[in-house]
């Protein structure tokens, strides 16, 4: 094989150096050979196993694959003099490469997932220097071998030790030193994110300033996210939409709810990266929700099922708590990293007010539709020797959203308006918060914080919060917070390494977070910017004026 059988794969728009590197010291002990069995054959990666999962035609159940013309012409001569040509398939990049027509034997084109056909073969024919025969001996399928030194009677453990210790293999994104075994774990997080991709036949919603990073995140292995202005008319009916429903024209869904199609919803994942999405900064992690959408207490949702009803190890408990303590420890929060110069307060119980976008559908849906108002009135109702501090939504600080309350009004029940520095340091001082639905209570929630839920956001009904608001009776599982950031950050969304542009593990990003290097280029971000500044020194004008 010429290249390194584990390889990333071409994620659109990816920086990565490669993963796989030659050197001249191979050496793996027997045991570990066995153990990269086990889970390649288990995860089905290595080779092109990104590439689409092309069908055998009826009755074309032997696979060949030929190195050369010369390959391909023994092949077929072979399938001849043994009655099977009407079996057999070749697989080739080009139409008519390996002139099989005149022999009854079909040809198969394009690039294709060597794991499927594999699979789908019950015998495959191939040079044993091509990555598909490896495949094939890891399924266990019947090979015939056609390179000059066949080899195909090697135990598979030394063919394994030959090909993957002949490289040594570097982390994507920090470029230290990994085992056979990180880069295999690395590849199938890559694998079900990919398969995970593959039915989705039209991404809706999703505008252009965000797709530089959202690409590689709903990347199917073959073109790309298919986006699409309307409903395409060749959907079927295993066919997913993803959309974006906040972003998605009336029009369109209006055609999503006469249509049959199965939608999954696209969001902003828990933690975006630095930057608003109100100013047109691409995020860094999404969820594609198939069930419903995380804030929507109406109707279950992937991450509800995953806290109902998902075993978390104790393996992944751990790396949630680790997670959990770094997150706390950087000061990591869903806009942004870093500690400030942080904040004293002494004397009265400490009580954050949150305040959130009112026309926001987490609020719509899962706040009653509460104002920040009514959430700053019913705090002080509930905490009346407490020092209230309220902070306004950043968006709508922005001038973009609704929801403004004036520091006159806000006055009146809260004692301080706080709406400059982080977010983190804020919630490192205080004792307790009271939110609608906002993050902001389960970020309160990784520092240790009391947390009142006015609303039903989806971190209330687990045990962890004080809940005001009726909880839907499916949450009947008492959870820890570390099975709540398990949930929430690891297993739910998925995120993307700004430096790299690969799909990445959230440790990742809050570590690219804290050191200042999850910029991306936003170029609409200074006229988006400009543009809130207008619109809430009008609004300040007109407070004034009144």
């Amino acid at each position: 094989m010429g290249q390194a059988f584990l390889r990333i794969p071409p994620f659109p728009g990816h920086r990565a150096a490669p993963l796989a590197s030659c050197r001249v010291d191979a050496a793996m002990g027997t045991e570990e050979a066995r153990q990269l069995v086990d889970v390649l054959r288990r995860e089905r990666v290595g080779g092109s196993f990104w590439a689409p999962k092309l069908r055998l035609p009826e009755g074309r159940d032997i696979l060949l694959a030929a190195s050369s013309a010369a390959q391909a012409k023994e092949m077929a001569r072979l399938a001849r003099m043994e009655g099977i040509a009407n079996r057999c398939i070749f697989l080739t990049h080009l139409p008519g490469a390996v002139g099989s027509n005149d022999l009854a034997i079909s040809e198969l084109h394009g690039s294709a997932d060597p794991w499927h056909l594999a699979n789908a073969a019950t015998e495959v024919w191939v040079d044993a220097n091509d990555e598909l025969a490896l495949v094939a001996r890891l399924l266990g399928k019947p090979l015939r071998d056609f390179s000059d030194d066949p080899c195909s009677d090697r135990p598979l453990e030394e063919v394994i030790e030959q090909t993957i210790a002949s490289f040594s293999y570097n982390c994507p994104f920090d470029g230290r030193p990994i085992s056979p075994l990180e880069a295999v774990n690395l590849l199938c997080e890559w694998r079900r994110l990919i398969d995970g991709n593959r039915d989705i036949a039209a991404v809706i919603g999703i505008a252009g300033w965000k797709r530089p990073t959202v690409d590689g995140m709903l990347w199917d292995g073959s073109s790309g996210p298919r986006y699409a202005r309307r409903l395409p008319a060749s959907l079927g009916q295993d066919d997913w939409v993803a959309a974006w429903m906040a972003r998605s024209s009336p029009a369109m869904l209006d055609s999503l709810d006469r249509s049959s199609v199965s939608v999954a919803e696209i969001e902003d994942g828990m933690i975006r990266g630095p930057g608003l999405g109100a100013n047109c900064v691409p995020p860094l992690s999404l969820v594609v929700d198939r069930s419903g959408i995380y804030f929507d207490p109406s109707k279950t949702s992937d991450l509800e099922l995953i806290l109902e009803s998902a075993d978390i190890d104790s393996q992944l408990l751990e790396r949630a708590a680790r997670l959990r303590q770094r997150i706390v420890e950087l000061g990591i929060s869903k806009y942004g990293g870093g500690r400030g110069r942080g904040r004293t307060c002494k004397g009265a119980r400490q009580v954050l007010v949150v305040g959130q976008v009112e026309d926001d559908r987490s609020v719509m849906s899962g706040g009653g539709g509460q104002t920040n108002l009514e959430l700053i009135e019913r705090a002080r109702e509930l905490e009346p020797d407490g020092w209230l501090i309220y902070r306004p939504h950043p968006d709508v600080e922005a001038g973009h959203r609704k929801g403004h309350v004036s520091d006159e009004i806000a006055l009146r029940f809260a004692d301080e308006v706080e709406r400059g520095g982080s977010i983190t340091d804020l919630i490192e001082a205080i004792d307790a918060v009271h939110c609608i639905t906002s993050l902001a209570g389960f970020e309160a929630l990784l520092h240790g914080k009391t947390v009142t839920t006015h609303g039903v956001p989806f971190y209330a009904g687990w045990g962890l919060t004080r809940d005001l608001a009726a909880i839907p009776a499916r949450r009947s599982r008492r959870r820890s917070i570390d099975e709540l950031v398990a949930a929430t950050l690891i297993l739910y969304p998925r995120y993307i390494d700004p430096v790299t542009r690969l799909p990445c593990p959230p440790e990742v990003l809050v570590e690219r977070m804290a050191r200042g290097e999850a910029h991306i280029d936003a170029p609409l971000a200074g006229m988006r910017i400009l543009q809130g500044k207008l619109k809430l020194a009008f609004r300040r004008m007109w407070e004034a004026a009144a």
